[in-house]
């Protein structure tokens, strides 16, 4: 079948097995072929066709309302609700979304790239369906790994004492991003070994009826020992205990199995689960074999060998810079704990799990647990480093506030992602953290320059004891400059001159610091003499540097990879005005006040004016007599 010509799910509705099988393949295919060129996440989606295949088989969508809890796995829905054409485009600049988008498709109900959402959303739905008196079916996707959120505990909770009508499809494929954890994770294992509940139920009624003269007494006794029989069969008795009925475990690659069990779901009254069990890479023999789950999210890969297309001799990624310097600390201090919300994999920590096994704990989705376990940590002497993507720290914000800096506790928050990510869009961009951090009392906020740098951040992050303190750095690579054997300290809101001026001074750090001495060189050569500082530290600022820059009355640029409302060009203006320093020329280039969507990161600094001609375009109105200048 032509996947490029599909315009919407009805394509599927009259299909034998059979044909779904083919149609499978011809989908798997597509995505292998597709992906390779463009990366995306590959592993999730090869094991959820057969699943989405057959829920668009058995609702009607967008009359039913599809949730996909983990939002990269929704390409197979995406290519049945008419968007295969645009696959050429997927997570690039202006292209097709990696994730569920409202104003892609109406097909796409619920936007999602955090976790553990779905659940949420669909209650909500629910409840609304209800009051308008409609009778639509409300059909959220979740993974096993996203159970462990408890946002998502929160609302089966609520789901089952209302008794909504929900259909929850369970993908259980024993991993998210990574391994998953945690005593839930165990309990979906013995759901696994168990059988099917409805099949057994069935077989016992079947049974009891073939005994001979049974009785009265033995028969007013049989729905209540069918009803035990569950406490030994069934481990799907917890969501049955939360008001679900439970289907499954069900094959998630068996159309038969599917269909029979998604059926009855559709048809069943209240709230249900249906456990459905996948295999991530299913049809692709690297990905199926990914024990590490390095298939989750690729770049560009050759088909036949699925061998990685990367740049040769390619510095280190940050998050390897990052965690092997904590490794080397972690050599010194027994007090270093490393934790971390199910990112081990993402955040380089492999390594240091291997040589301290029993101080790296990967705590799951769940990171509001993760930040105040580290507190916990802290309470005790020990030096716990929360390795963190910034989008996710979002979620754990009350706890940052209430349970770690009010109570000025030693957690080192290592800051993954910071900044713009590129092709995950959106939802997953690093850009709000210095401006929700700042406000916080008690808390420091730096960025390095280089990797030589954030060895030295990392053992100054060891050493200090005056609170909470975050580590910010980028996604991609390192700059490949030389490190240092011995880490040193750096001075706690010390900034550093990077390049000397005269006429105007450019405040900047971290991946900006190319850009600004391009820009400064390119003014330069006009004639004007611009200061590059390193401000390193977002917070606490270098008071005694900037009452010196403001004290020269020439004029200031801030540049930053952040929000523009609020972040460090924010403080900057706070403190010009805290000092009384008026009339001094003071400009901030940062994000605007938008969402940025996905695609390259190079693209989306030219949208945001992150350039060289922005930069050189606002010192120059900054400068005395600028118009004639310009």
């Amino acid at each position: 079948m032509d996947l490029n010509n599909i315009k919407d799910p009805s394509v599927v509705k009259n299909l034998t097995d059979e044909e779904m099988r083919n149609l499978a393949q011809d989908v798997r295919n597509f995505l292998i072929n597709n992906l390779s060129e463009t990366g995306g996440h590959l592993g999730a989606n090869l094991g959820v066709v057969e699943l989405t295949l057959a829920l668009h088989r058995t609702f009607d969508s967008p009359n039913d309302r599809f949730l996909f809890d983990v939002g990269h796995q929704s390409y197979v829905h995406k290519i049945l609700t008419g968007r295969g054409g645009q696959f050429d485009t997927l997570r690039k600049y202006q292209g097709l979304c990696g994730f569920p988008k409202r104003n892609e498709s109406e097909h796409d109900v619920w936007e999602t790239g955090h976790s553990s959402t779905s659940l949420s959303a669909a209650m909500g739905m629910a409840i609304a369906r209800d009051l308008k008196n409609e009778s639509h079916s409300v059909v959220p996707i979740i993974g096993d790994g996203a159970l462990t959120g408890g946002m998502a505990l929160e609302a089966l909770n609520h789901i089952g004492h209302e008794k909504k009508n929900v259909t929850v499809i369970l993908n259980d494929n024993e991993m998210s991003i990574a391994k998953n954890v945690g005593a839930l994770h165990s309990a979906l294992a013995r759901m696994r070994s168990a059988g099917k509940y409805n099949r057994v139920k069935d077989d016992f009624e079947w049974l009891l009826k073939k005994i001979p003269a049974i009785g009265g007494r033995v028969a007013s006794t049989a729905e209540r020992l069918k009803d035990s029989m569950k406490y030994f069969v069934v481990p799907g008795m917890f969501f049955e205990e939360l008001g679900f009925t439970y289907y499954g475990p069900v094959d998630g690659h068996d159309f038969e199995d599917l269909q029979g069990n998604l059926d009855y779901a559709r048809k069943t009254e209240g709230p249900v689960i249906v456990h459905v069990m996948t295999q991530k890479g299913k049809g692709y023999q690297p990905a199926e074999s990914d024990v590490k789950d390095k298939w989750h999210g690729v770049g560009p890969y050759k088909i036949d060998s699925g061998e990685k297309i990367k740049p040769a001799d390619a510095p280190p990624a940050w998050s390897e810079v990052i965690s092997e310097a904590l490794r080397a600390e972690a050599r010194e201090d027994e007090r270093i704990v490393a934790v971390t919300p199910a990112m081990i994999l993402g955040s380089k920590l492999e390594k240091f799990g291997e040589e301290f096994p029993d101080r790296l704990y990967d705590v799951g989705i769940a990171e509001q647990h993760a930040t105040t376990m580290s507190a916990g940590l802290a309470t005790q002497g020990m030096r716990p480093f929360l390795a963190i993507y910034s989008t996710f720290l979002q979620r754990g914000y009350d706890q940052v506030i209430h349970d770690v800096a009010r109570q000025n506790l030693n957690v080192i928050f290592g800051i993954d992602r910071a900044g713009l990510v590129g092709a995950d869009g959106e939802t997953h961009q690093g850009v709000f953290d210095i401006a929700f951090l700042r406000t916080v009392p008690n808390m420091s906020i730096m960025m390095p320059k280089d990797e030589n740098e954030a060895k030295h951040m990392v053992h100054t992050a060891v050493k200090y004891e005056d609170g909470p303190i975050a580590l910010r750095y980028p996604r991609g690579n390192a700059l490949g400059v030389e490190v240092a054997d011995k880490p040193e300290t750096i001075d706690i809101g010390s900034w550093e001159t990077l390049k000397p001026g005269e006429d105007a001074v450019i405040l900047t750090f971290g991946t900006t610091i190319p850009l600004a001495i391009e820009a400064a060189e390119t003014l330069q050569e006009q004639g004007v003499d611009v200061e590059v500082v390193n401000a390193r530290f977002m917070k606490p600022m270098d008071e005694k540097m900037l009452h010196e820059i403001f004290e020269r009355n020439i004029p200031v640029l801030t540049l930053e990879e952040a929000v523009v409302q609020g972040s460090f060009g924010s403080a900057v203006l706070e403190f010009q005005s805290d000092h009384s320093y008026y009339n001094r020329p003071l400009k901030r280039i940062g994000l605007p006040d938008r969402f940025v969507e996905h695609g390259d990161v190079k693209d989306l600094w030219k949208e945001v004016g992150l350039t060289r001609e922005n930069v050189v375009d606002k010192v120059l109105k900054l400068l005395p007599q600028s118009e004639k200048r310009a």
